[in-house]
């Protein structure tokens, strides 16, 4: 990896996990004595976090981790459902015997896989997440279209972000295992209205949930 894309990585990582925190400065000169590159790798680094909707410039005032609120996560949500209603429905109608492989194979792992780090409250599990991620991928992969799949991808990414701010929010009732069961059924019955309708209301109770949390 280039340094560029070292510091990308790890900046990208803080943010998302929330270690670095909405509307904080983003300091080039503290940021190049920290990963110890250079200023230009830096400035380069923030300019792709910049185009992954992760980091703000403001003209005359540098770089700032971007800003949450609840009318941004709904426009969020709301395009991460537009976009993904139709990579499904693509994928159920181009998809293979591998694409349903590599489904059942990525909703086994993430429901052998704990989904928190705590008994008493939500806190996520980094491995849990990995998994969740690859199955929502597996869903969407055979669509046909990698601009699409990008988009989808930046937009999964975006929504845990505000999934690791309600870090520490009480455990909910919610089996995620029987949603994911759900939504894979229909997917490999070809069932695209109910699969479709089973993936958006997925979404959509996280969705609720998290925007308690918004201001």
């Amino acid at each position: 990896m280039s340094l560029t894309s070292q510091v990308y990585a790890r900046l990208r990582t803080e943010i998302l996990t929330g270690v670095l925190k909405p509307g904080q400065k983003l300091r080039i000169d503290e940021l190049r004595e920290q990963h110890n590159v250079s200023a230009s790798a830096v400035r380069e680094a923030l300019s792709l976090l910049k185009a992954d909707f992760l980091v703000d410039r403001v003209d005359q005032r540098g770089f700032y981790v971007a800003p949450v609120s609840r009318s941004n996560f709904e426009e969020l949500l709301n395009t991460r459902c537009w976009l993904e209603e139709r990579a499904l429905r693509e994928s159920i109608q181009h998809g293979g015997k591998a694409w349903e492989e590599a489904i059942v194979l990525a909703a086994y792992r993430a429901s052998h896989t704990p989904r928190s780090d705590a008994f008493d409250r939500l806190v996520e599990n980094d491995v849990w997440e990995t998994h969740h991620k690859a199955f929502h991928q597996a869903l969407l992969a055979a669509c046909g279209s990698q601009l699409l799949i990008r988009f989808c991808d930046q937009m999964y990414d975006l929504n845990i972000r505000y999934r690791r701010l309600a870090r520490g929010r009480p455990a909910g009732s919610r089996n995620i295992d029987v949603e994911h069961n759900a939504i894979m059924e229909a997917t490999l019955a070809r069932e695209a209205d109910r699969a479709v309708g089973l993936l958006l209301e997925h979404y959509r109770r996280t969705g609720a949930g998290l925007t308690e949390t918004l201001p």
